[in-house]
C-alpha cells in the first residue's frame, strides 16, 4: 500500500471512530425523522453509565408536548440470542398510541442486541432465581430512559405510561411503586418461562410468585394485567397466581384474559392484530389514567 493511501484509510477509520464515539456519547437524536410517525433514532441513558441504550421514538405531528409512554421490550437469558436480538420497535403499539396523542420511545436495555454492554438483568439459574432483582434492574432501565426524556421541550413532564411485555413487563410492575408514573399495562409479565424450553413451564414458579408480592407491596399505580388466552410462557392460570400475589401484597391491578391470538398468544402485542384485540383494554387504562392520578397510599 502507498503511503498516501495510507494517510486517506488511516484519515477515514478516524473520522468514523470519531463519529462512533459522539454517538455513544452524546444523548439525544441520532438520525433524521422518518415518514412512520416521526420514527427517529435516539441515544438515552441507561443504569449503565458505560452503556447508552439505543431508543426508537415515535411522536404525534406537532411542537407538542406530549404524554409520554416508554415500552419495555420481552428479553431471554440465552446469551447468543440476546446478543442477536434486532432493535425492538413494537410499531402497531407506537401507531395505537401516537393516534391517541402519546409520544413513544422503545429504549433497547443494557446487555441486548446493539445496545451491548452488561446484562444488568440475570435472574440466575432455576435453583438460585432472584426475580425481584431482575425485575427492578429492568424499572431502573425504564426509568433512566423516562427521566432523560421528560427533559425534552416535547414531553409533559406528568402523565407517563409505562407498558411492558414478557420479561418487560415484569419490571414494569417493580415501577408501580413510582409516584410520576400515571399508569401502567404489562402484558405477560414474568421471567423464567419455557424451562429449558419446553412450553408452560416456568422455572421456580414460586420463587416468581413470591417475588410478584414483593412489587405488590411496594406499588402505588394500578396495574392493567393482559395475557393471551393461548400463552404457553405464563398462562393464564398461572398469570392469575401472580396477580393473586400482587393483589394479596396490596398492590391495585386489572386481570384480563385476551382471546387466542395466532399460534403463541405471548407476543400478541408485537402484531397488529393483536394490538387491535388489547384495543379495548389499553383504551380502559388511558381513560382511568387520566381520571386517577397516582396517590401514594
Amino acid at each position: 500500500m502507498h503511503p498516501p493511501r495510507l494517510v486517506f484509510v488511516v484519515a477515514i477509520l478516524a473520522a468514523l471512530g470519531v463519529r462512533a464515539a459522539a454517538a455513544q456519547s452524546g444523548f439525544g437524536p441520532q438520525s433524521g425523522e422518518g415518514e412512520h410517525h416521526r420514527l427517529q433514532q435516539w441515544l438515552v441513558p441507561s443504569p449503565d453509565s458505560a452503556t447508552a441504550a439505543r431508543a426508537v421514538l415515535f411522536r404525534p405531528p406537532g411542537e407538542g408536548p406530549f404524554p409520554l409512554a416508554v415500552i419495555a421490550h420481552a428479553s431471554t437469558q440465552n446469551v447468543l440470542r440476546r446478543a442477536q436480538m434486532p432493535q425492538p420497535e413494537y410499531r402497531a403499539l407506537a401507531a395505537w398510541l401516537v393516534t391517541r396523542g402519546f409520544a413513544v420511545l422503545v429504549p433497547e436495555r443494557p446487555g441486548h442486541g446493539a445496545t451491548g454492554g452488561k446484562y444488568l438483568e440475570d435472574q440466575g439459574g432455576c435453583d438460585e432465581a432472584d426475580y425481584a432483582r431482575s425485575g427492578r434492574a429492568v424499572a431502573d432501565a425504564i426509568a433512566a430512559a423516562a427521566g432523560f426524556m421528560r427533559k425534552q421541550p416535547f414531553i409533559r413532564a406528568e402523565g407517563m405510561v409505562a407498558i411492558g411485555h414478557s420479561a418487560g413487563a415484569w419490571g414494569a410492575l417493580a415501577l408501580a411503586g413510582e409516584e410520576n408514573v400515571a399508569a401502567i399495562i404489562a402484558f405477560a409479565p414474568g421471567r423464567g418461562g419455557h424451562a429449558n424450553d419446553f412450553p408452560s413451564r416456568v422455572c421456580a414458579p414460586h420463587t416468581l410468585v413470591a417475588a410478584a408480592g414483593e412489587f405488590g407491596k411496594a406499588a402505588r399505580v394500578k396495574v392493567t394485567w393482559l395475557v393471551a388466552a393461548n400463552d404457553s410462557y405464563f398462562s393464564p392460570a398461572f398469570s392469575r397466581q401472580l396477580v393473586d400475589a400482587f393483589r394479596a401484597a396490596g398492590g391495585k391491578a386489572d386481570f384480563r384474559v385476551l382471546p387466542a391470538h395466532g399460534s403463541e398468544g405471548h407476543w400478541l402485542v408485537e402484531t397488529g392484530g393483536g394490538v387491535l384485540l388489547a384495543g379495548p383494554e389499553l383504551d380502559r387504562a388511558l381513560k382511568a389514567r387520566s381520571r386517577t392520578p397516582a396517590t401514594k397510599r
